[in-house]
């Protein structure tokens, strides 16, 4: 597979990357230009019961969520393939002027229509956002240099995913919810300005036929199996016909995948990935673990408004050991693998203290002592920290410049994706045993429902069944934590196969050879 490179070398880019102040002004704008797109796949969690109580719409209720996560997964790998055809730097500041337009539309919003066609903008911006901001970064600093600056682009996407929580609630009770969207608005004009003056220029475009079929294909493809993930055992049975025939399509779309992308002069997946051992290795164990990332991260701040009876800010503030953990752990394992120029074992450890971390999740329940939540999720934390970021070095130490936004997109989609499975099945196993264990203690008993059972709806019952709700929603939820320990025990399995390979110490601006 051939391909020339997006962009020409200049003196900011040169073979051992850019250095002194403009780098440091530089990754400060990338981080944040990253984190404000993190943010949004959770700040809205805890805020969600009071944004469709004012704005009326319960059965909408899903669609804000799944309308962000399909426009950003949808557009993932696309934008990561155009930012190696046309250059980054222009493609990343429309992402955020697309992500600050969907933001203000979402603070504006009348109702519930406007608010889902605001998270469908800035979901369409958002899905460039943090994998073009990996890719730069790879424009400027050598694998060898790049773990340092990886760990701490890691540790903030960690941290920003388990502090949205905490800001959604504050907001909820401090200011209003529509300051939930209007805050990132700023930070992304900011950001924006930062990339204009500081990110190295493109080249001039490069002239080739657009993969449309291939785009065409996944968009296909993707749309239709987070839908079947979202909807399955939700909205619909995972038997019924709309849940399998969006996986049958999805199965018929990927094959129709494969097929263009053979055909493909500069193919959106280039098939020439999945024959790379580290790229197929580190995709496995980045989907484990983001199904027990944001499986977690869904429901444990609503799990302590209404086991714990907390307030929506104390609990997003119970979530912030676990970016703690994440910000110490990831910022050292980076720091590492840029002195030592060794990662392999990273990934394993990684997977070990999650199991561990989502083994003692598991023994959580009504009563337990604070520092003892505190030190579970601590742990937590700290087992994502250790090598989430360091997948993301591996797979752009694997190829050459030319194909590291491709790579990156296509290793990302894949832990888009677990983290999809992880919000859907947890959800749908949660609410078919939370339905099942207190729906002879609430009265409606056929009107139980997860959107029902809110910490406003449960403020409302008398103290025995508050009581009795929080003990059947804790025994619904807690013991599926075990279930991600066999999934990090598998991906543990997995990073003992990734090949350790010398991290390169220039920027290779020569052709793909993958």
């Amino acid at each position: 597979m051939k391909s020339s490179p997006a962009t020409t070398p200049d003196p900011a880019r040169a073979q051992g990357g850019l250095q002194g102040k403009r780098l440091s002004l530089l990754f400060g704008t990338l981080l944040l230009a990253m984190a404000v797109s993190s943010l949004s796949e959770t700040i809205a969690a805890t805020a969600l019961p009071t944004i469709v109580g004012d704005l009326g719409g319960v059965e909408a209720m899903q669609w804000v969520t799944t309308t962000y996560i399909l426009a950003t997964t949808v557009t993932m790998p696309i934008y990561g393939k155009l930012g190696d055809v046309v250059g980054r730097k222009r493609l990343l500041m429309g992402c955020l002027a697309l992500y600050a337009a969907g933001k203000a539309v979402c603070g504006l919003t009348p109702n519930m229509g406007f608010l889902i066609v605001g998270r469908l903008v800035s979901g369409l911006g958002g899905g460039g956002l943090i994998i073009l901001s990996q890719a730069s970064l790879a424009d400027i600093i050598p694998p060898r240099r790049l773990g340092t600056f990886m760990g701490v682009m890691g540790s903030t996407f960690t941290a920003c995913r388990v502090v949205g929580p905490l800001l959604g609630g504050w907001f909820v009770e401090v200011t209003g919810w529509r300051w939930i969207f209007w805050f990132t608005v700023p930070l992304a004009l900011a950001a924006l300005a930062g990339l204009w003056r500081f990110l190295p220029r493109d080249a001039a475009d490069r002239k080739t036929h657009p993969d449309y079929a291939g785009m065409v294909s996944l968009a296909a493809a993707v749309c239709s199996l987070v839908l079947a993930l979202s909807w399955g055992g939700n909205r619909f049975a995972w038997d019924s016909w709309q849940v399998v025939g969006l996986l049958c399509v999805a199965v018929a779309s990927a094959g129709c995948l494969v097929a263009a992308e053979r055909r493909a002069a500069s193919p959106v997946m280039p098939l020439g990935l999945f024959r790379d051992r580290n790229f197929v290795l580190t995709s496995a164990v980045g989907f484990l673990i983001n199904i027990g990332l944001m499986g977690a991260v869904s429901y444990l701040p609503t799990y302590f408004q209404i086991v714990d009876r907390m307030s929506p800010e104390a609990a997003g503030l119970m979530c912030v050991p676990m970016s703690v953990g994440s910000l110490v752990a990831s910022t050292s394992t980076g720091m590492l693998a840029s002195k030592t120029g060794r990662y392999r074992w990273m990934p394993v450890a990684m997977c070990a203290v999650c199991a561990a971390g989502f083994g003692l999740m598991a023994t959580m329940a009504p009563g337990t002592p604070v520092w003892q939540t505190v030190a579970i999720l601590l742990t937590v934390g700290c087992g994502f920290g250790l090598g989430l970021q360091i997948l993301t070095l591996i797979v752009q130490n694997e190829f050459p410049h030319s194909m590291v936004g491709t790579a990156t997109a296509a290793n990302s989609l894949f832990r888009q994706v677990g983290s999809t499975v992880g919000a859907s099945l947890v959800g749908s196993l949660f609410t078919a045993r939370l339905v099942a264990d207190v729906a002879d203690r609430l009265p409606p008993a056929d009107n139980v429902s997860l959107s029902s059972i809110t910490p406003s709806f449960v403020d409302g019952l008398s103290g025995p069944v508050q009581a009795a709700v929080a003990q059947g929603y804790s025994e619904a939820l807690v013991p599926l934590f075990a279930y991600f320990v066999p999934l990090c025990l598998a991906g543990l399995v997995l990073a003992l196969f990734i090949r350790q390979k010398p991290l390169a110490t220039t920027i290779d601006h020569g052709a793909a050879g993958k």
